[in-house]
């Protein structure tokens, strides 16, 4: 089982991938979207993690309204990047 570290860096690496191809392949960027978005599901359905199902489930919505509509909280996938990376660190520190 992962830890919500890894969980969370996981789908930071989703969200690396899109930001790497959101203006170069539009595939790709797609593909990296839905696997980010399916990979915050499965989170969210983790029991482990019902204490913390407010941030996951709040920075989700960040992400959908980033990606998919107006943007209300302005943030870029570049914000988002850098909000996950702290979470693929401190799971790379405790492996």
């Amino acid at each position: 089982m992962l830890s919500l570290a890894e969980q969370m860096g996981n789908i930071g690496s989703e969200i690396n991938r899109a930001l790497k191809f959101q203006e170069k392949n539009t595939a790709r960027f797609e593909n990296a979207i839905n696997r980010a978005l399916e990979l915050f599901d499965l989170t969210i359905e983790d029991p482990r993690w019902r204490r913390r199902l407010k941030e996951i489930t709040r920075v989700r919505e960040v992400f959908c309204s980033t990606v998919f509509s107006d943007n209300e909280y302005s943030t870029s996938l570049d914000d988002l990047n850098q909000y996950f990376y702290l979470f693929a660190l401190a799971a790379r520190k405790h492996n």
